[in-house]
């Protein structure tokens, strides 16, 4: 099983308004690989290992135009509420 490492840190850079405590990176791990595509997945997972834009453009197998299409995609998908509900604890007050 894959566990992304610093993934609270890159999210909270990411998500534009968090309410709440993001989950444990195993976690978060889970969430982003059912919510995200392969392609998504792979690209936050290379973008996690802090490779620079053309080796993740590479390792995608797609062109430039392609990989911004990916990263703006992931990101807004990040952004979205339903998604964001799934990264956050839920906490009983």
């Amino acid at each position: 099983m894959i566990i992304l490492e610093n993934v609270t840190q890159e999210l909270t850079k990411d998500i534009k308004k968090i309410v709440g405590i993001l989950k444990s990176d195993e976690q978060l791990t889970e969430v982003l690989k059912r919510k995200l595509t392969k392609k998504e997945f792979k690209y936050y997972k290379l973008k996690l290992e802090n490779n620079d834009e053309d080796t993740i453009a590479k390792e995608l197998s797609c062109d430039k135009d392609r990989f911004e299409e990916i990263k703006k995609q992931t990101i807004l998908k990040l952004n979205q509420e339903k998604i964001k509900k799934e990264l956050v604890t839920q906490c009983n007050s």
